[in-house]
C-alpha cells in the first residue's frame, strides 16, 4: 500500500512540473523515449525501455516514441523516386502537384492520393508534399479563416478602430464586422427637446417660407444639417441595395440564356446523328453496300481537321464499342495516376474517384458513369484530356476509321 502511494505521488510531482509521460515503469519511472532513427525493441516493464536501431534503406523512424520501426515504402508503378528511405525518413515520391504517396499502416506498397483542402474554418498547418497529406486545424480564437485552400494558414481577425462599433465578432471562417460609430442618420441637434423624429423632407416651397420663418420657440421640427446628411446617407444606401438587385437579376437572365443554347446545341447534335443514322440505311437499301453505325459516327471526327476537337457536340455515349475501348486502353497505359486526373478534372470528387479506383475496371466505370450525364460530349472530354496533357487520346478520339464493307 505505502508502494502504491509513493508511486501517485511520485505521477502527482511529475505532472505539476510538467513532465508526464505516455508510459510509466513499475517502479513509477517515466519509461525512456526510443529517439528518431530507432525503434522500441522490447517495452518497459521492470526494466527501462529498450530501442535498436532501423535498417538504413528497409526501415525508419522519424520521430521520438514508443513504436517499432516502421517498413519503407515503395513507389507505384511509373512514379520516379526522388529520395530513398532512410533511416529517419520514409521514401518520398513524385506524385505530381496536389498528390501526395499514401499507404496504409505498416505496409510497403504505397498509392498516390489526392492531397486535401483545408475548409473554412480551418487553416493549413502542413501544406501537402511528398512527406505526407495536408495536415489542418481548426483556426483558435483571435484567428480566422474564410476560403478552401491548399497552402493558407489562419490569419489574425481584424480589431475595429476607435471610431467604430463592432457588429459582428470574429468566428473562424470570417472576420470581425465593425461599423462607424456616428453615421447621423437620426441625428437631432443636442438642444432639441422632445421625443426625436424622423427627419421630414419640405414639399412645397411655401412649406419652406413657413419653416424658414418659424421661431425658435414654436415647437415645429425643422431640417439640421446633420438631417439632411443622414438622408443622403438613406438614400445611397437604397442605390446600393437596388444595383446589388439588379446585378443579380441581369446574372440570372444570363445564365438562363446560357442553358438555352446549350441545351439547343446538344438537340442539334442529336437530330444530326439521327439524319447519318438514316443516310447509313439508304445507302444500305440502294448500292449493296453495308454501313454500320460505327463506321458512320467514326466518319464525323475526320472532320476534326478542319474544326476544333474541343467545340465537338457529339455525345461519348454514342461511340462505337471498338472506339471506347481504344479510348480505355490507351488511358490506362497512363497508369492510375492518368484516369484519376482525368476524372478530378471532369468535376468527381475524391471520395468518388476512391470508389471506381476499388473496382476490377475503374476507367471502364469512370467513363461509363460520366457518359450518362446530361452534356457529356467529346468536345467537353478533349478539354478535359488536353488539361491533363494526353493528346494521345484525343487522337484517338478524332482519329479517322474505315467502316464500309461489301455485303
Amino acid at each position: 500500500m505505502a508502494a502504491v502511494q509513493l508511486c501517485l505521488c511520485i505521477l502527482a510531482v511529475k505532472v505539476v512540473l510538467g513532465e508526464a509521460c505516455e508510459k510509466f515503469r513499475n517502479t513509477g519511472e517515466c519509461c525512456s523515449m526510443c529517439p528518431a532513427g530507432t525503434g522500441m525493441e522490447s517495452s518497459c516493464g521492470h526494466e527501462d525501455t529498450k530501442c535498436q536501431p532501423c535498417q538504413d534503406g528497409v526501415s525508419f523512424s522519424d520521430s521520438e516514441g514508443l513504436a517499432a520501426c516502421r517498413l519503407c515504402v515503395r513507389c507505384p508503378m511509373g512514379i520516379s523516386e526522388l529520395a530513398r528511405c532512410t533511416t529517419t525518413q520514409d521514401t518520398q515520391c513524385d506524385c505530381g502537384e496536389h498528390f501526395f504517396l499514401r499507404r496504409d499502416g505498416n505496409s510497403t506498397s504505397g498509392l498516390c492520393g489526392y492531397c486535401n483542402i483545408c475548409g473554412k474554418g480551418a487553416g493549413v498547418v502542413r501544406p501537402c508534399s511528398p512527406l505526407g497529406n495536408t495536415v489542418c486545424k481548426v483556426c483558435q480564437p483571435g484567428t480566422y479563416s474564410k476560403e478552401r485552400s491548399y497552402v493558407k494558414p489562419c490569419i489574425p481577425c481584424s480589431r475595429c478602430g476607435q471610431d467604430e462599433v463592432e457588429i459582428r465578432s470574429c468566428q473562424p471562417d470570417s472576420d470581425t464586422v465593425c461599423m462607424v460609430k456616428d453615421l447621423n442618420i437620426l441625428s437631432r441637434p443636442s438642444s432639441s427637446d422632445g421625443p426625436r423624429e424622423f427627419p421630414r423632407w419640405p414639399t412645397m416651397s411655401k412649406e419652406m417660407d413657413n419653416r424658414s420663418s418659424a421661431s425658435p420657440d414654436s415647437g415645429d421640427p425643422r431640417l439640421t444639417p446633420q438631417d439632411l446628411g443622414g438622408s443622403n446617407n438613406i438614400l445611397v444606401y437604397v442605390s446600393v441595395l437596388a444595383a446589388v438587385v439588379l446585378g443579380l437579376l441581369l446574372y440570372v437572365a444570363y445564365k438562363c440564356w446560357k442553358s438555352c443554347q446549350q441545351k439547343q446545341a446538344l438537340a442539334k447534335a442529336r437530330v444530326g446523328e439521327l439524319n447519318n443514322a438514316g443516310e447509313a440505311e439508304k445507302l444500305h437499301s440502294d448500292s449493296g453496300v453495308f454501313l454500320d453505325s460505327h463506321s458512320l459516327q467514326d466518319s464525323q471526327p475526320s472532320k476534326g481537321s478542319k474544326r476544333d476537337s474541343k467545340q465537338d457536340t457529339r455525345l461519348y455515349v454514342n461511340l462505337p464499342p471498338h472506339r471506347k475501348e481504344e479510348v480505355e486502353r490507351v488511358l490506362a497505359e497512363g497508369g492510375s495516376r492518368s484516369w484519376r486526373q482525368l476524372a478530378n478534372t471532369l468535376g468527381y470528387e475524391q471520395d468518388r474517384v476512391d470508389v471506381f479506383g476499388r473496382g476490377q475496371d475503374p476507367i471502364h466505370t469512370l467513363l461509363t458513369d460520366w457518359a450518362q450525364q446530361e452534356g457529356s460530349t467529346l468536345g467537353l472530354l478533349c478539354s478535359a484530356l488536353t488539361r491533363i496533357e494526353r493528346p494521345d487520346i484525343i487522337a484517338v478520339l478524332t482519329s479517322t476509321t474505315q467502316g464500309m464493307s461489301v455485303v
